[in-house]
């Protein structure tokens, strides 16, 4: 973990939960695996403190459990995920993929699973379907039959899972006598994943009858299953008790992966003909973006999540599985998907000719050339698009002499020497030195400018972590600098609320609205515009930091 990384954990968790939290969470983070009486005497924290800090963690998966290093005995070590809190980030993104795919019901669904960490399925259902309904003109209500239909698919699509059983994290100490002489049985510490247990994505049978209730102001609404305060509705069992279902984030990384493939190729393929005033072959202009979505769409179950490309399809397959609006030929197919071979992108490749032709999308070489677009990119936008062009080049080239970059680049020597010194600087680019004999002569050496992709994209990644650091710490500025604004603007809403509800009449409504001057409706105006600039820049930074570390992840895989 990285001194960015740890900064950009260390606000996520302060935004989120607070600066107790925050503190335990960056501790665990620095120090590793350590039990609760060395956290507590090394933050400096009370037991008290800790221990909900701890739990908060863990019921968010930010932090794990297991035996201690000395084996079957020995103190519970807790250690930290930074992985796991870097997620914090995305969730926005996850809110709005389930709202695309399964509208209000599965936004709102995942929405509550994000903020609690876990629940039952029946405390979802009733808290989804109150909120659906307190949201719906009066008199309407929705069913839990509704909810549950939403969640079912959820869980059908693998977007949600089971937890695992708290009972197989920490296996009991074993009493069996061992063999003298034989070598101890190897003790698992790390935590099992949900995978792992048969019944992870099976959805038990909840009695559940009624329909959602309008929420009331003053009465007391139920967090979860483990709150004190509860309802006396809610003594009653639904036959899920002890079932807690947290969201898949692994699951969402895929869909994500599958949707930048698929943006990738509209914008490369799709778009170029549009621009032409006229499609390829006369057909839809988002047919071979549609294509490759059929594609990974018929191989999401077959295709395990590391592997380099999806399972292999026959033409014939794709051509049945293509949506109905999509009237084009098998012909017109075939060429389409002659053409997405022959791309330099590689997105689909061709591995046989059986059934017409089978084809795979290359996962792995999507991933390598959308990072390698990223990284031309950023390097254009910062130094220009001469150096772009040399940065291409080696990209594309491997290894070049200074002479070579000059007269591929179409360069002047003096700039081109300028432009590589820059971009060395900035460690964009390497220099290699080959000697001719072992005493490193210089007039005996050959020295070759080279580009190192994935060291490049994991230093671009840092990059990133640190300006969504400075993001979130511009945005809390600006918020805790007009703290006082917000608060009376918070108020005053919360009065005409109030009013309209009970039916005041007009002049007092404009009586209200007037507590707030003129400038002060211009600062807010001012104040809601940055926050939301500021909020857009962290998605799309962090959809940088998804495609950057997806290729990370994808190199090491395939490097393994």
């Amino acid at each position: 973990m990285t001194a960015q990384e740890a900064r950009l954990c260390g606000l996520l968790l302060r935004e989120h939960f607070g600066e107790v939290v925050e503190k335990i969470g960056t501790h665990l983070l620095r120090s590793g695996a350590q039990n609760l009486r060395t956290i507590v005497n090394e933050s400096g924290t009370p037991i008290d403190l800790v221990k909900k800090s701890l739990c908060v963690l863990m019921k968010h998966g930010a932090c794990r459990f297991s035996i201690g290093r000395k084996g079957p005995g020995s103190p519970v070590e807790y250690q930290a995920s930074c992985e796991r809190i870097l997620g914090i980030l995305r969730y926005p993104r996850y809110i709005y993929t389930a709202k695309t795919l399964y509208s209000d019901t599965g936004e709102l669904i995942i929405e509550e699973l994000l903020q609690r960490g876990h629940m039952t399925m029946s405390s979802i259902v009733k808290m989804v379907a109150d909120r659906l309904t307190h949201n719906m003109e009066e008199g309407r209500s929705i069913e839990y039959n509704e909810v549950v239909s939403t969640f079912s698919k959820l869980v059908e699509t693998h977007f949600l899972q089971r937890c695992p059983p708290v009972s197989e994290v920490v296996p009991p100490v074993s009493t069996a006598p061992t063999v003298p002489g034989a070598p101890a049985a190897p003790v698992s510490t790390g935590p099992p994943t949900p995978e792992s247990f048969s019944d992870c994505y099976l959805v038990p049978s909840v009695s559940l009858a009624g329909r959602g209730k309008r929420r009331r102001s003053g009465e007391d609404v139920v967090l979860d299953q483990g709150t004190t305060k509860k309802a006396k509705t809610d003594l009653q069992t639904h036959g899920d008790e002890g079932i807690y279902w947290q969201v898949n984030f692994e699951r969402f990384h895929l869909h994500f992966r599958d949707q930048t493939i698929i943006s990738a190729v509209a914008s490369k393929l799709d778009q170029a003909w549009e621009s032409l005033g006229t499609s390829r072959f006369d057909s839809d202009y988002e047919t071979s973006s549609e294509i490759v979505r059929t594609m990974l769409r018929m191989s999401e179950v077959t295709t395990t999540p590391s592997a380099s490309c999806t399972q292999a399809l026959s033409a014939n397959e794709v051509f049945r599985s293509l949506p109905a609006n999509y009237s084009i030929s098998r012909p017109i197919l075939d060429q389409y998907l002659t053409l997405l071979v022959d791309d330099p992108m590689e997105f689909v490749g061709k591995t046989g000719d059986s059934g017409g032709g089978m084809y795979v999308v290359n996962l792995h070489k999507a991933l390598t050339n959308l990072a390698r677009a990223t990284l031309e990119s950023v390097v254009q936008e910062k130094f220009g698009s001469r150096s772009a062009r040399i940065f291409r080049l080696l990209l594309r080239k491997r290894h070049l002499e200074q002479k070579q970059v000059e007269d591929f680049a179409m360069i002047p020597a003096k700039e081109a020497k300028d432009m590589l010194y820059t971009l060395m600087s900035e460690n964009l680019v390497l220099l290699q030195e080959l000697p001719k004999t072992p005493d490193h002569a210089p007039s005996r050496t050959f020295y070759l400018y080279t580009v190192n992709q994935l060291a490049t994209a994991r230093m671009l990644l840092q990059h990133c972590y640190k300006a969504v650091a400075n993001l979130i710490d511009r945005r809390l500025f600006q918020t805790k600098e007009s703290k006082r604004l917000l608060e009376k603007s918070q108020r005053i809403e919360a009065i005409m609320a109030s009013l309209q509800a009970s039916g005041a009449e007009p002049e007092q409504l404009t009586e209200v609205e007037e507590m707030i001057s003129a400038p002060e409706k211009q600062q807010l105006e001012s104040l809601r515009h940055h926050i939301n600039k500021l909020d857009s820049a962290e998605n799309q930074v962090d959809e940088t930091i998804f495609l950057l570390k997806s290729y990370v992840a994808s190199t090491a895989r395939i490097t393994r």
